[in-house]
């Protein structure tokens, strides 16, 4: 049987993941996937919880949070691709916007 235990060790396994890609990877594609990655992580927590507490609060939190994921994802993907055709790369290190 599947306890709330293995929900949050599922969960913490995906968050550190998602927290390693964002630190170690230098591509903006991959570090906003790490980002949604660790989202998903924090909703996992929030659904295992509610199922085991018997309250939809969690799922109801988890259904906002996936809303505004959707359009951060979507606004930092607009930005992303702008950034790339103007600068031509996608790393990281190599965009920067503030220097002359």
């Amino acid at each position: 049987m599947i306890t709330l235990e293995h929900y949050l060790f599922l969960s913490a396994l995906l968050f550190t993941i998602g927290m390693i890609g964002v630190m170690i990877r230098r591509n903006v594609i991959v570090i906003l996937m790490s980002l949604e990655l660790m989202l998903n992580a924090v909703n996992l927590s929030f659904v295992a919880f509610s199922h085991t507490l018997n309250s939809m609060e969690g799922q109801v939190f988890v259904l906002f949070t996936m809303v505004v994921a959707a359009a951060e994802v979507a606004v930092g993907l607009a930005i992303a691709v702008a950034i790339f055709r103007e600068k031509g790369t996608a790393n990281v290190n190599e965009m920067s916007l503030m220097k002359w």
